[in-house]
C-alpha cells in the first residue's frame, strides 16, 4: 500500500486539497469555490478526492492551512495546523531550494515572504485592501465583460501605455472609467490595471524589504500572464512560476504533515473520507472565565463537541483537543 499525505488550504475564496506521496509528487488535486461555506467546500473536495483515489493508498498524515485551518483541522482530524506563511514557504523551498523572495497573491489577500538559507526571515501580509488581490481582478473582468482567463493575454496586446491609480479599489475603478472615456482600449486599460496592482503590491508589502532573486510568484493570480509581465517589469528580473503555483499552500501543509508523522512515529488523526457525509453544527458562546470574555466557537457532530475555537487562553480548545486525542489513542489500541 502506498503512503500518502493530504494538504488542505482553506482560504476566503476557495479550498485546495492535494495528495502527495513520500517523494512529494502531487498525485491528486482538487479545487472548490467556498461560496461563503468553507465546511461544505471541504466536504465536497474530500468526496471528489475519495472518488479519484484507489484502495491502494494509505493516508499517513493530514495538514491544514489558510484562514479556515483551525476549524477544518478539527473537522478532518489534522495532524498539523500551520499558518499560510509557513505552508507557502515550505512548499516553495522544496521546489526552488535557493528562493529568496516569494510573491503570493490569492483571492482575498496577498503576501510577500523573504527567505535566506531556506529560512523565513521576514514577511508581510495584506488582508485589508482588495486592490492587490485576485477578487479585484475578477470584479474588473466582469465589469469589462472580459473573461478572467483572457485578462492577462489581452493585457499583453496593449499598444499604448496607460497609468491606472492602483492604491485603492475605488480610485482604480474610477480611473479606469475615466481612461475608457478618453478612448483607451480595453487591452490598454487592463494592462494598466495589471501594472497598478503589482506597483501597489511592491510599494505596500515590499516597502523596506530587500527583494533579491530568485523570485517565485505563486497563488491563483500567477496564472495571469499580464500580472507576470508586470512583475518582471517592476522588479527588472525574471520570475519563476512553480508547476503547482495555485496549490502551494496545500502542498506545504502536506509536506509539514509528512515530516511530523515521520518524526514522531504517531498514527495519523485523520478521521477518514466519511467526514464528508457528517453534519457539522457551529454554535458560539461567551466565556466568563476571565475579563477577556472571549467568544468561543463550538463545532458539534451528533451532539458531541469536536472543536472549540476563539479562546485566547486555550482553555476550551485544549480541553477539546485532549479529549479527541484520548479517544483516538483508545480506538487505536483496540
Amino acid at each position: 500500500m502506498k503512503d500518502v499525505y493530504i494538504g488542505i488550504d482553506v482560504g476566503s475564496v476557495s479550498t485546495n486539497i492535494i495528495v502527495i506521496d513520500d517523494d512529494i509528487n502531487v498525485l491528486y488535486e482538487t479545487y472548490e469555490r467556498n461560496n461563503g461555506q468553507p465546511l461544505n467546500s471541504v466536504k465536497s473536495g474530500l468526496k471528489a478526492l475519495s472518488e479519484k483515489m484507489s484502495d491502494g493508498f494509505n493516508v499517513r498524515g493530514v495538514g491544514t492551512t489558510g484562514s479556515g485551518r483551525q476549524l477544518i483541522g478539527a473537522m478532518v482530524g489534522a495532524d498539523v495546523v500551520k499558518n499560510e506563511i509557513t505552508a507557502h514557504a515550505t512548499a516553495t523551498i522544496h521546489f526552488v531550494p535557493d528562493v529568496r523572495t516569494i510573491f503570493e497573491i490569492g483571492g482575498q489577500d496577498s503576501k510577500i515572504i523573504i527567505v535566506k538559507d531556506q529560512v523565513v526571515v521576514d514577511f508581510a501580509m495584506n488582508t485589508v485592501c482588495a486592490a492587490g488581490t485576485g477578487s479585484f481582478l475578477d470584479h474588473q473582468s466582469e465589469r469589462l465583460k472580459v473573461p478572467i482567463e483572457k485578462f492577462g493575454e489581452m493585457a499583453l496586446t496593449a499598444e499604448r501605455k496607460v497609468r491606472i491609480a492602483g492604491r485603492c479599489t475605488v480610485f482604480a475603478e474610477s480611473d479606469m472609467i475615466a481612461k475608457q472615456q478618453f478612448g483607451f482600449s480595453k487591452a490598454e486599460i487592463i494592462n494598466g490595471l495589471c501594472e497598478a496592482l503589482v506597483r501597489n503590491y511592491i510599494n505596500n508589502l515590499g516597502r523596506g524589504k530587500r527583494l533579491e532573486p530568485p523570485f517565485v510568484f505563486q497563488g491563483g493570480v500567477a496564472a495571469n500572464v499580464g500580472i507576470r509581465a508586470a512583475f518582471e517589469k517592476e522588479i527588472g528580473h525574471k520570475i519563476i512560476i512553480p508547476e503547482h503555483f495555485g496549490v502551494m499552500g496545500a502542498i506545504g501543509a502536506a509536506i509539514l504533515a509528512k515530516e511530523y508523522v515521520q518524526q514522531t512515529g504517531e498514527p495519523t488523526n485523520f478521521k477518514g473520507f466519511d467526514v464528508a457525509d457528517l453534519e457539522f453544527t457551529p454554535t458560539s458562546f461567551e466565556c466568563n472565565g476571565c475579563s477577556n470574555a472571549c467568544e468561543v466557537i463550538k463545532v458539534e457532530v451528533g451532539g458531541k463537541i469536536i472543536a472549540a475555537l476563539g479562546d485566547r487562553c486555550g482553555k476550551w480548545a485544549n480541553a477539546c483537543t485532549s479529549n479527541i486525542k484520548n479517544a483516538h489513542h483508545k480506538a487505536a489500541a483496540k
